[in-house]
């Protein structure tokens, strides 16, 4: 039986699932050492609101796109510990989700960045 849907519970799963990114993804503490400097020095930026949201967004969207990354090879370690191709890919596609992010990220900050200059 699945267990009723309580908001703080809920709140828990995920505070839970931050501590174990922190703890278990070296990838994930090193976004972090980048990304909070990043929207810090964001806030000093002369840009418009809008800009000043895409450029907050795209880098939520990196850990976003980690945490999904982390529990899809989570998922494949706990099925399979030997190699296994469909293993590989399912791991490679997620690790690109993730560099996909890092080149949107990079991206606005530069077309961003530039239009200020």
């Amino acid at each position: 039986m699945k267990p009723k849907y309580h908001i703080f519970n809920n709140a828990k799963y995920a505070i839970e699932g931050i501590m174990a990114l922190f703890k278990n993804e070296m990838a994930f503490r090193i976004e972090i050492c980048i990304i909070i400097p990043a929207i810090l020095i964001s806030f000093f930026l002369k840009v418009s609101l809008i800009e000043h949201l895409i450029l907050i967004v795209v880098l939520i969207l990196i850990l976003i796109a980690e945490a999904f990354n982390s529990a899809i090879e989570a998922c494949v370690d706990l099925i399979t510990n030997e190699w296994h191709q469909k293993a590989k890919i399912a791991k490679d596609c997620a690790s690109a989700g993730v560099f996909f992010s890092v080149v949107l990220a990079i991206f606005a900050w530069i077309f961003i960045l530039v239009s200020l200059i």
